[in-house]
């Protein structure tokens, strides 16, 4: 269990301390891919690496350039931003290790690894990318570990804090026939062409998430929804959201995908989602969410309600 130290990161001095502890450890990061090794090309997961603080060397002349993250029972953890860095300068902490996006690793890791990899990269992607203020433009510095940056122009001094744009996920379900449930999955044309997933979106401005829910399934799939649950929630750092799981019940039935976003969508009863294939895997079937994900959450558990 990772302890934010939401207050006493505040405190400067208290920072230096946990920099200069004998256990402190460091994510490091470029271009939002991990710093990870495969001990082995043919192994199942890769494995996630933390340098010591006596590694970072001449990467983080400050401490201001560093994020922290909180203690864990090895210690402190820092996650360190080196996308500004030459190949050169990265030499000696590469080695046999490379920078993998953790987008297509993240189902293959420890779950406590793979959520705190999602931390650092949403954190530190925050960082480089507000280096301005955003009212009087002046450079913002650095505190409170990384978790706020303030504007330098005395005049101004805004506070900036990291943003978090809610999106909703939803699965549809028809129960029309109560002895033969059905759920609605699409496909986006961002996704692989066997992948079925459930729907989503992002939260417009002064929208509930429940009008959300139900302007999204209408707008892709023309189908009007009630009975809107919540479910469950999902960070998902890619850049800077959160995932608000719904399950909404269908008033009407017929679908009518809007070609764009969603390609093709289709009613799909247990026993055919139980024949689906995992994804990733080779085949003519379709396939399921990865397991990190929040939709194959909510698949699986409307499949264990129905089975």
């Amino acid at each position: 269990m990772l302890d934010r130290a939401s207050e006493s990161r505040k405190d400067r001095a208290w920072l230096e301390q946990q920099w200069a502890r004998q256990y402190c450890r460091v994510f490091v990061l470029r271009n939002n891919k991990s710093l990870m090794r495969w001990r082995d090309r043919d192994a199942d997961k890769p494995e996630v690496i933390h340098i010591d603080q006596t590694e970072v060397g001449n990467l983080a002349a400050e401490l201001d350039q560093l994020v922290f993250l909180g203690l864990d029972d090895a210690g402190p953890l820092f996650a360190l931003d080196v996308s500004s860095h030459h190949d050169a300068a990265l030499t000696a902490i590469v080695q046999d290790r490379e920078f993998i996006d953790l987008r297509d690793v993240g189902w293959l890791l420890d779950k406590q690894q793979a959520a705190q990899l999602a931390y650092a990269r949403g954190l530190v992607f925050w960082n480089r990318h507000h280096r301005f203020c955003g009212t009087c433009g002046s450079p913002t510095l650095s505190e409170n570990g990384g978790h706020m940056r303030r504007c330098s122009d005395s005049n101004c001094a805004r506070m900036h804090f990291p943003r978090t744009d809610p999106a909703v996920i939803m699965l549809v379900e028809d129960v029309s026939q109560p002895a033969r449930p059905r759920c609605l999955l699409a496909r986006n044309s961002r996704f692989p062409s066997r992948m079925m997933s459930t729907l989503a979106g992002f939260v417009d401005p002064l929208e509930s998430l429940e009008e959300t829910v139900a302007r999204e399934v209408f707008e892709e799939c023309g189908i009007r929804v009630g009975n809107i649950e919540y479910q469950a929630s999902q960070p998902w750092p890619f850049p800077s959201s959160i995932m608000l799981g719904f399950r909404a019940r269908a008033e009407t039935l017929d679908i009518r995908v809007d070609g764009v976003e969603i390609e093709e969508a289709y009613w799909f009863e247990v026993e055919q989602l139980q024949e689906f294939g995992e994804w990733g895997d080779a085949g003519d079937n379709f396939c399921l969410p990865r397991r990190d994900s929040i939709a194959r959450y909510l698949v699986e558990s409307w499949v264990a309600a129905n089975a």
